[in-house]
């Protein structure tokens, strides 16, 4: 995986793709519902034009018109809450790579890592951006769940808020005490477990929730009176954690793919969320400020093109240092 800045610019550069007409082709997220419930099985195929890898823009491609710099890939996500009783991950991914002027697969990775960096690295991005202006003291920052994403966030946090507070809440108490120790070890952070979740928030600056949305019992439990006025809220768990009247009370609310938001709206994962104000590619293109005051709402649901745009980072990466098999054709 590559360095935390270097994540951040993938990042950004994913959701610049998303928000440039022909830069990208995705359908949102194609997906069932086995049992147990609370289950599902994704996949998330993506392609991005070449011309517009580095952000600038293009328009599709002609037909016989050279694909060499185009990505092409798949990610096939799967989610089973129950795992965990088992010693299994509840999260469990690959993601494949195709040559994007023959369609052969080139590379098959676990899509377990990709996620998760990718994934903080999108977070990163709005907290760059859109983090209240910095207070007299350190930051504090707020994190609801100590699974992987928990961790995955904290060299993203470290890099641009180095020296912040951290308050960490997880139903198991024992993993935000390991997700402290790992914030304050590895990362210079001064990491503290709250006793609830909205202890945890209360007060802080950023709040990050990565609650397991493999639980459906809980839902938008955390409303606009557990949040400082001018906080920057980034859910990464759906509508597990975060209520409506947050996103509509917000003064900027930005999802990470329209399309994919509305659909996953539609399908009742997002009962009573407004529209967005636009997409976090478009805000970015636009340069548009921070409002003055009130809440910054960026919710992302996590895009395919995302998983293929790391995972060629990661393939290029492994390439110069040797690493990986090669399997014979």
């Amino acid at each position: 995986m590559p360095p935390v800045g270097e994540r951040l610019v993938l990042a950004e550069r994913t959701l610049v793709a998303l928000a440039t007409p022909g830069a990208a082709d995705l359908p949102p997220k194609i997906g069932v519902h086995p049992r147990p419930d609370g289950s599902f099985a994704h996949a998330m195929p993506a392609h991005l034009r070449g011309a517009s890898a580095g952000g600038a823009g293009g328009e599709p491609g002609a037909a016989g018109e050279d694909a060499g710099g185009d990505l092409l890939g798949l990610k096939w996500v799967a989610g089973f809450g129950g795992n965990r009783n088992v010693g299994l991950p509840a999260i469990s991914a690959v993601v494949v790579l195709n040559d994007p002027e023959t369609g052969i697969p080139t590379a098959i990775l676990d899509g377990g890592p990709i996620t998760a960096d990718r994934t903080a690295a999108v977070s990163g991005v709005a907290i760059r951006r859109f983090s209240p202006p910095a207070p007299a003291s350190a930051p504090v920052v707020g994190l609801i769940g100590a699974g992987v994403q928990g961790h995955s966030h904290l060299p993203v946090l470290a890099h641009l808020l180095p020296g912040a507070t951290l308050r960490v809440f997880d139903r198991h108490r024992d993993r935000a005490e390991t997700v402290c120790a790992a914030a304050r070890a590895e990362h210079g952070l001064d990491a503290v477990p709250a006793e609830s979740a909205r202890d945890a928030v209360a007060g802080a600056d950023v709040v990050v929730t990565a609650a397991s949305f493999t639980e459906p019992a809980r839902r938008q439990t955390m409303t606009g009176e557990w949040l400082a006025p001018d906080a920057l809220v980034v859910p990464v768990d759906y509508a597990t954690m975060c209520a409506a009247d947050v996103a509509r009370d917000a003064a900027l609310f930005l999802v990470d793919h329209g399309d994919q938001f509305v659909a996953a709206r539609g399908a009742g994962q997002f009962d009573g969320y407004p529209e967005p104000t636009a997409m976090l590619g478009e805000a970015i293109v636009r340069d548009t400020p921070r409002p003055e005051r009130g809440r910054v709402v960026v919710t992302h649901l996590g895009v395919g093109l995302a998983d293929v745009v790391f995972a060629a980072a990661v393939i290029e990466r492994a390439a110069s240092l040797g690493l990986g098999r090669e399997l014979p054709r």
